[in-house]
């Protein structure tokens, strides 16, 4: 097992980028660039040990400087959405970055998937990674407290990206980190997602409105196009007439995991017939945001040349619920000066 790096461009200002190449003795790679923490490529075997890279993304540092729906991007300081781009604390209210319509989304116009963090190589028990670190200055794309944060990417034996989380604030803060790999376990570049087979630990999840915003209720996914509690391809009721369905234009929705967040448990997995590659999520984080690529539409060209059409990709991302800032009754993201905030998900690979 072993890590290199490499230089990987330069951002506008000349701030220097570098690409980490993690590998493990199985051959598994996966190459991480301190741009953004993004996953630029993710290798798999299928059934017959041939690996593919299963992560979509860019060849080059200037094709995500220039256009990238947040692919393989670490996300925050809050990801997902925060209604009306504004949320309340200690009786102040803060004015957030509108992005998304009149919702802030994923961190702001510069989240943490567009700056450069400070980077070295580690070796963990079992792995080989990079440890990322950033200072968030109090006041960065509207929210308080000055915020260290730390992630470290590990590339097991067992063929799994472990990704945790931790930081510290001096000022009360939110802070809702996750991971924004699209994922096509067929390889990146190989059309549809739709039959890949999808299974969700969650016996809810949190419905939205039209802008995408949670109401607040946690419903029950019995019955509706939701259910993922049993092996289910994608495709199968994408197209359903259901309120949520047309509202997500397909599934981008919070689901509220069974294992409540706190400890590691599994929150999905994943297979793909054709290739028998399978990838099962673990997470200490109360919520996944299951998002099946319906905003790809052609235009971002990634690697080898291959243009990512609609649902040509699906995210995964662990997190606590969207606009939690804003709903009292869900899990509070709130991060106190003495506290540290503590997240760890895994992407494990297999075949079958």
């Amino acid at each position: 097992m072993n890590v290199t790096r490499e230089p990987f461009g330069q951002t506008a200002d000349g701030t220097a980028a570098e690409l980490f190449t993690l590998t493990n003795d199985a051959g598994c790679e996966a190459k991480i660039t301190n741009y953004g923490g993004i996953v630029v490529a993710l290798t798999a075997p299928d059934r017959d040990g041939r690996f593919a890279d299963v992560a979509l993304g860019y060849d080059t540092l200037d094709e995500y400087l220039a256009d990238t729906p947040y692919f393989g991007a670490l996300v925050g300081r809050y990801g997902n959405r925060i209604a009306k781009a504004r949320f309340s604390l200690g009786g102040v209210e803060y004015a957030l970055a509108a992005n998304d319509g009149d919702n802030s989304l994923h961190g702001g116009r510069v989240g943490f998937d567009k700056v450069v963090w400070n980077a070295e190589t580690v070796e963990a028990e079992g792995g080989v990674g990079v440890a990322l670190t950033y200072l968030s200055a109090d006041g960065e794309e509207g929210y308080p407290g000055n915020l260290s944060v730390k992630v470290v990417y590990t590339l097991t034996a067992e063929g799994a990206l472990r990704i945790d989380y931790t930081a510290t604030t001096d000022a009360e803060t939110v802070l809702n980190l996750t991971h924004h790999s699209y994922f096509n376990l067929a390889g990146a570049g190989s059309g549809e997602i739709l039959g890949h087979v999808m299974q969700i630990d969650a016996d809810r999840f949190t419905p939205v409105d039209e802008t995408l915003i949670p109401t607040g209720e946690l419903r029950p996914v019995e019955g509706t196009p939701m259910d993922f509690r049993t092996p289910t391809p994608i495709g199968e009721r994408i197209e359903a007439d259901d309120e949520q369905i047309r509202l997500g234009g397909g599934y981008d929705h919070n689901w509220v995991l069974n294992g409540g967040g706190g400890t590691l448990a599994r929150a999905a997995r994943v297979t793909e017939p054709t290739s028998g590659r399978v990838m099962e999520v673990r997470t200490t984080e109360p919520g996944v945001q299951f998002y099946s690529g319906n905003f790809l539409d052609g235009s971002n060209v990634g690697k080898g040349g291959a243009a990512y059409n609609r649902r040509n990709g699906f995210c995964l991302e662990t997190q606590h619920f969207p606009d939690s800032p804003n709903q009292p009754a869900f899990p509070s993201t709130v991060l106190k000066p003495g506290e540290t905030y503590t997240q760890t998900t895994i992407y494990r690979f297999t075949a079958e």
